[in-house]
């Protein structure tokens, strides 16, 4: 099916080639003093740091939409989460297993160098490395080749209908400035491998990176030889970590900051009854699950012989031993959305039959407890962020508590995300709060290939329990060549079935999203995603 250019406007293009070894300057891009005159400075405090520069380092929504600033890929999410061309002006399919991208002419990177179908390829090996932590975002890719300069195929493994949705998360990095600097290799942050992508950047879209002090201030300056024609006027964008809830709201208030994705639930009110702020509330795509290490032996625990979590009755009892209600009144203030189910509604797999949850049963809890063979409970490690999930520290005290009335012994241990998630991709624990969004899919196919299936090739790179089963791969490897959604769905819901009678993880609930802006902020794009999208953004 051929698709039709978009008729897209081309920005007013600027020669500039100057690139700094540490940041792009904005001297070098010869802004003129109009435009530095007219545009505007939005400052945005975050909850916490982006994992790196490197787009392809975690497979992280969040690090993902702060970097889609800078990179982009062949297509592109709406505000509406639609998919439109965006490197990519057409594409179509030649075969059941081949689909052709024309590219857009005329695109330059942010260093002058214009997008080619050699980038594109060379992008496409670097993010589907055996090394790369995000393989898992291109599960179906198996080649690519360039038909010219602005003409590739890329080739999957057999009919699969989510390219597109795959494609608009890989974003695409210049070929030549990778090699020159060493960066043909994928850098995980993870696991702590850098390189110059870690720090460094240089891609085709509305914001370039003037300068980087990781932990303390990210600056974005406006493209202006982008591609596209610009829907804001923002000139500058400065991202501040702002991990301290108080301090953010404080700064919110105090007109410091201009924005934050991440307005703490117990702050709403306050923040509301100003008539400076707007708060911009609702419940993201994010299910909030607790995922246990099924694995022989657990990392952590006074039983050392074998795993209690591999026995389902042990795991039923760890449900059943958390009152819900209470988590979402106190911990949640009410804001989240209590469920059964690993997956949201919207995310195509849902059914109405994976949303019940087990009730709250803490007699019973300890009654599987003793018949397990637990009697007396047992230790383990509970990995929890403190720069997570939206009141992760509180909901997994709480949830901690609650499983210590039931005799259990969890090692509550609480960090940053920089320190608890090398423990996770090693293995190191025993049970996680864990969230899950489902993109770029928007399809409950990625969590079931990227964390249900057993690890192979792209499959289970989030894998980090030993959460594969037999019955649950061979579903997921049905629907992933499945082109009827009459037949790809039910595989889907039949494999989440499974693991919810299994239960391979605890479902908490949808995750709260709110955002708050002062009044400096005209207008914004709010969708589900919980993506900001500051190129269709305007400021007063």
């Amino acid at each position: 099916m051929k698709v039709p250019a978009a008729n897209v406007e081309k920005a007013a293009r600027t020669n500039w080639l100057a690139m700094g070894a540490a940041a792009l300057m904005l001297s070098g891009f010869g802004v003129t003093t109009a435009m530095a005159q007219q545009g505007k400075t939005v400052k945005w405090g975050a909850a916490r740091e982006i994992a790196s520069l490197d787009p392809y380092s975690f497979g992280e929504t969040f690090t993902l939409s702060v970097l889609n600033h800078v990179y982009e890929g062949l297509v592109r999410y709406t505000g509406e989460l639609k998919i439109e061309p965006a490197l990519a002006e057409s594409w179509e399919t030649v075969s059941p297993t081949v689909w052709r991208f024309k590219l857009r002419p005329g695109v330059k990177f942010h260093n002058g160098n214009p997008l080619t179908a050699d980038d594109v390829l060379a992008s496409l090996a670097r993010v589907t490395h055996e090394t790369s932590p995000l393989k898992g975002n291109l599960p179906a890719y198996k080649s690519s080749r360039k038909i010219d300069d602005l003409t590739l195929e890329i080739e999957v493994n057999g009919p699969y209908p989510l390219l597109l949705n795959d494609l608009t998360n890989i974003y695409i990095l210049d070929k030549e400035w990778m090699e020159a600097n060493n960066a043909s290799l994928p850098t995980d942050s993870g696991k702590g491998i850098k390189g110059f992508a870690t720090d460094n950047a240089n891609g085709t879209g509305p914001f370039v990176v003037e300068s980087r002090r990781t932990d303390s201030r990210t600056v974005f300056v406006a493209n202006p030889s982008w591609w596209d024609k610009p829907r804001h006027n923002i000139a500058r964008i400065e991202f501040l970590p702002i991990t301290s809830a108080a301090t953010r709201v404080a700064a919110l208030l105090s007109g410091e900051i201009d924005f934050t994705n991440v307005a703490p639930l117990q702050d709403l009110q306050r923040l509301s009854a100003s008539p400076e702020v707007k708060v911009l509330q609702t419940n993201e795509l994010r299910t909030v699950i607790f995922a246990m290490n099924l694995k022989d032996k657990l990392f952590e625990s006074d039983v050392t012989d074998k795993n209690p979590l591999k026995d389902i009755r042990v795991r039923e009892a760890l449900y059943r031993a958390i009152d819900v209600d209470s988590v979402q009144r106190r911990a949640m203030r009410g804001l989240s959305r209590s469920t059964g189910a690993i997956v949201a509604p919207a995310i195509p797999g849902y059914t109405a039959a994976q949303e019940p949850r087990l009730p709250f049963d803490l007699d019973g809890a300890k009654k599987l407890l003793a018949d397990a063979g637990y009697p007396n409970g047992f230790s383990f490690n509970f990995n929890c962020q403190s720069d997570g999930l939206v009141n992760e520290e509180e909901f997994c005290q709480a949830v901690a508590a609650m499983w210590a009335r039931a005799g259990l012994r969890p090692n509550l241990s609480l960090g940053p995300r920089s320190t608890q998630t090398p423990k996770r991709v090693k293995g190191e624990f025993d049970v996680i709060s864990f969230g899950w969004a489902n993109e770029p899919m928007i399809d409950a196919y990625s969590i079931l290939v990227q964390v249900l299936r057993s690890r192979s090739g792209s499959g289970g790179v989030f894998n980090w329990g030993n959460w594969g089963r037999p019955d649950i791969d061979a579903l997921i490897d049905k629907a992933g060549v499945e082109l009827d959604n009459a037949k790809r769905i039910p595989l889907m819901s039949e494999a989440l079935m499974i693991a919810k009678r299994e239960h391979l993880f605890i479902p908490m609930h949808n995750q709260p999203m709110a955002w708050a802006m002062r009044s400096t902020v005209a207008n914004t794009v709010q969708a589900s995603d919980n993506k900001p999208r500051f190129w269709l953004t305007q400021m007063r």
